[in-house]
C-alpha cells in the first residue's frame, strides 16, 4: 500500500513556512531545539495553535462565520478556573474540566443562536460576546491572581516522558479525526462551499453552523485551562491578544475564509508560524509594538493571498465544467 500525497493540498504553503521559521529560530538560538526546551516551547505555542483551531471550524462553514470571542472566552475560563472554582471547593479534574467545557458549549450555542436563528452578522454577534466575556473576566478578577490546582501540572509538566501539552494536542486531533469519520465534516465543507446547494441536498445548515460555533467555544475553553496550567494563576488580559492571532493563523494556514476548504493541520501550522515569528522577534529584542504591526501586516498579506488563491481555484473549477 502506497501513501498518496496531495501536492495541491491547501496546507503545503503553511507547512513550508513553518519549516523555514523553525530553522530560523534554531539558527538564532540553537537551544530552541534542545530537549529541555521543548516543554516551554510547546506551552508557549499551544494558545496560538488551539485558538486558531477554534477559529478555523466556524470559518470553514463559510457565510462570513467567525468567532471574535475565542480569546476573551479563554481568558474568562482562565479566571474562573483559578479563582471562582477554587473558592467553591471545586478543584478536582472532573469538576473543573466539565465546567470549563460546559462554558464553552454554552458560549458556542449562544453565538450559533445569534448568528443562525436571530440572523445577526457573525462579526457583530461575536463582538458582543467578546465584550461581555471581557467584562465578566474583569468582574471575576480585576487584577492578576488566583492559583492553579496541583493536578494541572499534568498539562504544564511531563507525562510518561512527554510534555503534557502534547497529550492535549493528541486528544483534540483524535477527536477531530473521529468527527471526520462522521457526516459532519463533509456537511461542514458542503455548507461552506455552497450553502444553497447544501440545503437543497438535505443538509441541516443551521445545525452544522451552530455545532461549528460550539466546537469553537469548547476549544477556547481548553485554551483557558492551558492558560491556567501554564501561568499557575489567572490574568484578566491574557486572552485578548489571541483574537487577532487566531484569525491570522487561519489565513496563514490556507483555510478559505469563504468556507469549503481547510482543516486543523493547516490551522496548526498557521498558529505555530505566528508563535515562531513572535519568538524570533523576542530573541531579536524587538518591541512588542512592532510585533503587533507585524501581525497586522501578516494578516493583511495572508488574507490577500487567500483571496487570490480562492479566485484561481474557482476559475479552474469553472473551466473544468466547460
Amino acid at each position: 500500500m502506497t501513501l498518496k500525497i496531495d501536492r495541491q493540498a491547501y496546507y503545503w504553503p503553511a507547512l513550508f513556512g513553518f519549516a523555514i521559521l523553525f530553522f530560523a529560530n534554531f539558527v538564532a538560538n540553537p537551544i530552541f531545539v534542545s530537549h529541555d526546551n521543548w516543554r516551554p516551547v510547546l506551552l508557549g505555542a499551544a494558545p496560538f495553535i488551539i485558538t486558531t483551531w477554534a477559529q478555523t471550524v466556524p470559518i470553514m462553514s463559510g457565510n462570513g462565520d467567525l468567532d471574535l470571542s475565542v480569546g476573551p472566552l479563554a481568558g474568562l475560563v482562565n479566571a474562573i478556573a483559578a479563582v471562582t472554582l477554587p473558592s467553591l471547593g471545586l478543584t478536582d479534574p472532573f469538576s473543573m474540566i466539565t465546567i470549563a467545557l460546559g462554558i464553552g458549549v454554552a458560549s458556542g450555542l449562544l453565538n450559533g443562536f445569534l448568528v443562525t436563528i436571530v440572523r445577526v452578522q457573525p462579526i457583530i454577534a461575536t463582538l458582543g460576546t467578546f465584550l461581555t466575556y471581557q467584562g465578566l473576566t474583569l468582574e471575576v478578577l480585576p487584577t492578576a491572581g488566583g492559583s492553579a490546582p496541583p493536578w494541572m501540572r499534568v498539562i504544564s509538566g511531563e507525562s510518561f516522558g512527554v510534555p503534557g501539552i502534547v497529550w492535549v494536542f493528541v486528544i483534540i486531533a483524535v477527536l477531530w479525526w473521529l468527527l471526520g469519520k462522521t457526516a459532519y465534516r463533509r456537511n461542514l465543507l458542503a455548507v461552506g462551499g455552497d450553502i444553497r446547494a447544501a440545503y437543497t441536498a438535505g443538509v441541516n445548515v443551521t445545525a452544522v453552523r451552530i455545532v461549528a460555533f460550539v466546537i469553537a467555544g469548547v476549544l477556547a475553553s481548553v485554551t483557558g485551562l492551558v492558560f491556567t496550567a501554564t501561568l499557575g494563576s489567572a490574568d484578566p488580559t491574557v486572552g485578548a491578544p489571541y483574537i487577532l492571532t487566531s484569525i491570522a493563523g487561519v489565513a496563514l494556514g490556507g483555510v478559505a475564509f469563504s468556507g469549503g476548504r481547510g482543516g486543523l493541520l493547516g490551522a496548526a501550522a498557521g498558529g505555530a508560524l505566528l508563535f515562531l515569528i513572535e519568538n524570533l522577534f523576542s530573541l531579536a529584542q524587538v518591541s512588542i509594538y512592532y510585533i503587533q504591526i507585524a501581525y497586522g501586516s501578516i494578516l493583511l498579506a495572508a488574507l490577500a493571498l487567500n483571496s487570490i488563491t480562492d479566485r484561481i481555484r474557482r476559475r479552474k473549477a469553472a473551466a473544468a465544467l466547460v
